[in-house]
């Protein structure tokens, strides 16, 4: 398999250097040159599977030609002792839970997977990488978790500051070991501005073999079709077509579904959630692209302005406006519509949202007032509610139980080191880097 980059077609990667270069030279995203189709019996019998049989169905139908079906097996065990379930909210409605893995967020499935597949390659190489991410919130905590220890892996992660929760910021800075943080003054935008100055930095570039973590990586979004998939596995029996409505930010999770899409899945429609950052569902109904700076809400892992895969969600529809808006609807709310959607859901149901799924929950809600088709609904749930734990409360007035594994962080003390959002600080600390 090939990768081409989405700024000059005609620069292309082998799936190894995709990987570890994160972003092709004229800082364009990798995209696969071609997107191969799952076969009709796996569809057919994918009921009957476990998701991590259907992960290695999914990986091998796009990465065989690279990797073998046994090693993706033992990448796949590797990187999942998690499942993704649909759990019923009302009768024509799911949450796709992606919170029961160790950082109880749905980054964990691109980031244990990525992990274990640099280690798959590095154990062959025997390279040593410095990998850079930058956070709005839990793919920081998913990276630190899944790259932890890893040999020949060093890993930086830039968040911005005051802006994550205090369980995210405890689970990205109190770690150590390989793992770093840095808290940026300024907002994820410029976080993600660092990240990506850094991989274009001649010099940086000779002193560390850098990879990113992000989801611009094309090993972090593979994985995250795996659940989509499982999804539909889950629900065949309904005998709907299923919508998903995923809230979104930096837009990798979307890109994901419509990777699965293009693969075979059948995906009923795709719902594209957002708080007031709302640069994609402005495009998706005028058609045109108008990045702003970043705007700060209670779903703050989706306060992003200009997302970095808004390109390769064009792509997969050839550029055209108008295909991609056939099979993508767009929302927005403000904070309050999702503090009222949070205590909504739970005075009927009892079931507890974060913000950042609450906004999944009512772009399903508004897409489903407006459609006129019979569907299963599915909205992804992608970090548990506890990790907002101070914002929930007030919102519901309840007390959230906290998992163990979350409340053990409180006590631990934070490691991080507080920098400007000047790209020559953020240089100059790399480099004093042994």
């Amino acid at each position: 398999m090939l990768f081409y980059s989405t700024r000059t077609n005609s620069l292309k990667a082998s799936l190894e250097e995709a990987v570890f270069r994160s972003l092709p030279a004229d800082n364009g995203l990798y995209m696969p040159e071609t997107i191969p189709t799952v076969s009709q019996e796996f569809l057919d019998t994918i009921e009957d599977r476990t998701f991590n049989e259907i992960a290695v169905e999914v990986a091998y139908t796009l990465l065989g030609d690279d990797i073998s079906r046994t090693d993706i097996e033992q990448i796949v065990a590797k990187a999942f002792s998690f499942e993704a379930p649909a759990v019923p909210v009302t009768p024509d409605s799911y949450v796709l839970e992606l919170f029961h893995g160790p950082s109880m967020a749905f980054k964990d499935f691109g980031a244990r997977f990525m992990a274990a597949l640099m280690s798959y390659f590095l154990l062959r190489s025997q390279k040593e990488i410095k990998i850079l991410v930058a956070t709005s919130g839990d793919t920081g905590g998913a990276v630190a978790q899944g790259f932890h220890k890893v040999p020949g892996i060093s890993v930086t992660i830039l968040y911005p500051s005051g802006k994550v929760s205090d369980i995210q910021e405890k689970q990205l800075t109190t770690l150590g070991h390989n793992v770093s943080a840095i808290e940026v003054d300024g907002t994820f935008d410029d976080c993600q501005r660092l990240v990506k100055e850094a991989f274009l930095d001649e010099e940086l570039n000779q002193k560390y073999n850098l990879a990113s973590a992000n989801s611009i990586n094309i090993s972090r979004l593979i994985p995250q079709s795996f659940y989509y998939f499982s999804t539909y596995a889950q629900l065949k029996r309904l005998g709907k077509p299923v919508v998903f409505s995923v809230p979104s930010g930096n837009f990798g999770n979307l890109s994901a579904g419509l990777l699965a899409y293009r693969m075979g899945l059948p995906v009923g429609h795709f719902v594209a959630s957002t708080n007031k950052n709302n640069v994609v569902p402005n495009y998706l109904n005028s058609g045109e692209y108008l990045p702003v700076p970043s705007v700060e809400t209670i779903s703050n892992a989706m306060d992003v302005g200009n997302p970095s895969n808004f390109v390769r969600m064009i792509h997969f529809f050839g550029d055209q406006w108008e295909e991609a808006r056939q099979h993508i609807s767009g929302f927005y709310f403000t904070d309050e519509q999702t503090r009222e959607t949070m205590r909504e859901v739970y005075d009927n149901t009892g079931y507890v949202l974060c913000p950042h799924t609450a906004v999944a929950y009512r772009g399903l809600q508004e897409y489903r007032s407006l459609s006129s088709e019979d569907f299963t609904g599915v909205f992804l749930a992608t970090a548990h509610p506890a990790k907002f734990i101070d914002l929930v409360e007030e919102t519901l007035g309840q007390p959230v139980p906290v998992p163990d594994r979350l409340a053990e962080l409180l006590s631990l003390e934070k490691q991080a080191i507080r920098m400007s959002s000047s790209f020559e600080d953020f240089k100059t600390y790399l480099l004093s880097e042994k």
